[in-house]
């Protein structure tokens, strides 16, 4: 790969790039298809990405659609294109905030298709509890969720929370584009080159310094600093039950929940965790892991044409 050549990988349906105020910040918005294709039978898709991803993330799933529809993606705050937040660290609730005022511009009195990966599918879950009316069809691409809490770590977290609002934070740049594929191919080695090089310029930007050229990752590095908030499982079940939308659950045959919390979150917890939303249906697909939208972009779309098109039961 060269910086001065274009990519390997063409986009078959190429997106639109706009900008929304959401809540006092500029958020980036991307779009492909005519938005009069959307109708209360096939509404807009919006998909959300995941932490240190960006929503062009998608491109290779959109794609790999059959039928033309109106889809959206979001970078979401402190992602992408999109503005970083004012303070200097993140909280789980505002990605619900933007999203629900985002949903009130791009979608407003209508229903949508909602899709999130990782950090994204704990984002829409939470929030299908809790705007039921707001989702005809959910889709959540491996958001586990996090380790259940118990009170009792509380003053720890909080410690471990201010030693970092006073430890900057910082993320690796690189010398070249060619650098940032590597580094996301390195990350995943299920990426492949072509696809490792056209996401790496929506990933990343040149920034110009004393030693010339470098690219920074479009991510805030304040998004690092721990959640001084524990996770309490039981909130989170409690809007989990309150999902009204079919609700599809897809995950990677080579994912493995070890590889993130070792023994302390164990694959039963999270069974029974899914067992508690009301209309499930799950997918897995073979060969991939948790970038499931880029390992197999074509079986995943397959997967979601199946389920957003099947007829409500």
């Amino acid at each position: 790969m060269d910086d001065a050549l274009a990519p390997t990988y063409q986009p078959h349906r190429v997106h639109r790039s706009s900008f929304l105020q959401l809540r006092g910040l500029r958020y980036h918005l991307l779009s492909w298809g005519d938005p009069a294709l959307a109708t209360p039978q096939r509404p807009s898709l919006l998909l959300l990405h995941g932490w240190m991803d960006v929503g062009a993330s998608f491109q290779f799933v959109v794609d790999a659609l059959r039928e033309e529809r109106h889809v959206m993606a979001l970078d979401w705050r402190g992602f992408g294109l999109s503005d970083s937040a004012p303070g200097d660290c993140y909280w789980f609730p505002d990605y619900l905030g933007d999203l629900d005022v985002a949903l009130d511009q791009l979608a407003p009195g209508r229903p949508v298709d909602l899709l999130g990966h990782s950090m994204g599918g704990n984002v829409v879950m939470s929030y299908a509890g809790v705007r039921p009316e707001r989702i005809r069809r959910l889709v959540n691409l491996e958001g586990f969720g996090l380790p259940e809490t118990i009170p009792e770590l509380a003053p720890t977290r909080l410690a471990e929370w201010l030693d970092d609002l006073k430890t900057p934070q910082s993320l690796k740049t690189y010398d070249s584009l060619d650098g940032v594929a590597a580094r996301l191919m390195k990350t995943n080695p299920r990426l492949s080159p072509d696809k490792a090089a056209w996401l790496a310029p929506h990933w990343s930007r040149a920034v110009e310094g004393p030693a010339g050229k470098t690219w920074h990752i479009l991510g805030d590095p304040a998004h690092k600093r721990s959640n001084p908030i524990l996770y309490r499982k039981a909130e989170i079940l409690a809007g989990w039950r309150r999902i009204a939308a079919p609700t599809l659950w897809v995950e990677g045959s080579e994912t493995d929940m070890s590889q993130w919390w070792g023994n302390r979150y164990p694959r039963a917890d999270f069974e029974a965790r899914l067992a508690e939303v009301p209309r499930l249906e799950r997918a897995t697909l073979q060969g991939a892991g948790h970038m499931l939208h880029h390992d197999r972009p074509e079986a995943l779309a397959a997967v979601l044409e199946g389920f957003l098109g099947a007829s409500a039961t």
